[in-house]
């Protein structure tokens, strides 16, 4: 992946890794709508999704003893700069549960707490922050793991960059993730922008899903090589490819528009410059003792007791 924002410093000093990019809010959901809405704060308040989220987090660190971390956060569940490009971009979904939204706070300040780096932005998703971030450390770091469970950022991966759902155990390299969704980590853009992603709002070709997609894609590397050879699209063996090179010209502006939609940035504005400020050096004890008391969460603070305290 090119590192625009390398320096010099990052390429005499390389971190065997991996550096941990944690993309947050599929465990805060997964937490909300999986735990008891009965977990309440001390005021009474729902605490469930915080208390999931901090035990997912606190798990990892005490199970990998990551060096660096980075946990990033969606800043609006609504909206990005995607929805410039495309108003329709995730307008389906239902908003968030006022009660997660309240818990959204607590989970950054867990991260916080927990002693690693958080960064949060209200255009660009937590996706780009981590995109950014890979790209931006790419000399810094031997390896990577991207701890998620969003399809979408398979697309990072390559030979130095797994997928991680540490949730599920489940871990994807650049053969994982051809054999679950047939085409190579690089071609899941590709993927998208012909069969799009009705999660996401993100249109894709007509008449096109994932199996013809991924068929074409094993013809052809990219969408630039399926539009300068539309010809040969009949060749390709699939029901109905006489008819599917029309198809796909009378669609060509919203095959790119949502491969651009599912691409991740790498421009998203990350405070972070220097591996020395995604370092875990253990946890912030006052702090973290006192949001688990908030959250009335005694079970917290006996759990976290065996990871170290960040040196004052």
């Amino acid at each position: 992946m090119p590192n625009p924002d390398a320096s010099p410093s990052d390429s005499r000093a390389k971190h065997a890794g991996p550096l941990y990019l944690i993309d947050a809010s599929p465990y805060i959901f997964r937490a909300f709508y999986s735990l008891p809405s009965s977990m309440k704060d001390r005021d009474g308040r729902p605490a469930n999704a915080a208390r999931g989220f901090a035990d997912f987090l606190g798990k990892l660190l005490a199970d990998e003893s990551p060096t660096h971390v980075l946990v990033a956060f969606d800043g609006s569940l609504t909206t990005s700069f995607r929805n410039d490009i495309f108003p329709a971009y995730k307008s389906s979904r239902e908003l968030p549960d006022e009660a997660l939204v309240a818990q959204l706070e607590a989970c950054y300040r867990l991260a916080d707490a927990l002693g690693c780096f958080t960064c949060i932005d209200g255009r660009y998703e937590a996706d780009d922050l981590v995109a950014t971030a890979r790209a931006r450390f790419d000399d810094s770091f031997e390896a990577f793991a991207v701890v998620t469970a969003d399809k979408d950022l398979t697309q990072l991966v390559d030979d130095r960059t797994s997928f991680y759902d540490f949730a599920k155990g489940a871990r994807l390299g650049p053969a994982e993730v051809r054999a679950k969704f047939g085409v190579h980590p690089h071609q899941i853009r590709d993927l998208l922008g012909l069969a799009g992603d009705s999660v996401d709002d993100i249109p894709g070709v007509r008449g096109v899903g994932p199996k013809t997609a991924t068929a074409l894609l094993e013809h052809f590397e990219n969408l630039e090589a399926i539009y300068e050879d539309l010809g040969r699209v009949k060749e390709v063996p699939l029901r109905g490819a006489k008819t599917l090179g029309a198809k796909l010209e009378e669609h060509r502006d919203l095959a790119f528009l949502s491969r651009e939609l599912a691409t991740c940035s790498l421009e998203a504005p990350l405070t972070a410059t220097s591996p020395e400020n995604l370092a875990w050096k253990g946890v912030k004890r006052p702090d973290l003792d006192a949001l688990t008391e908030q959250l009335g969460y005694r079970a917290g603070t006996q759990r976290f007791a065996q990871l170290p305290d960040r040196p004052a």
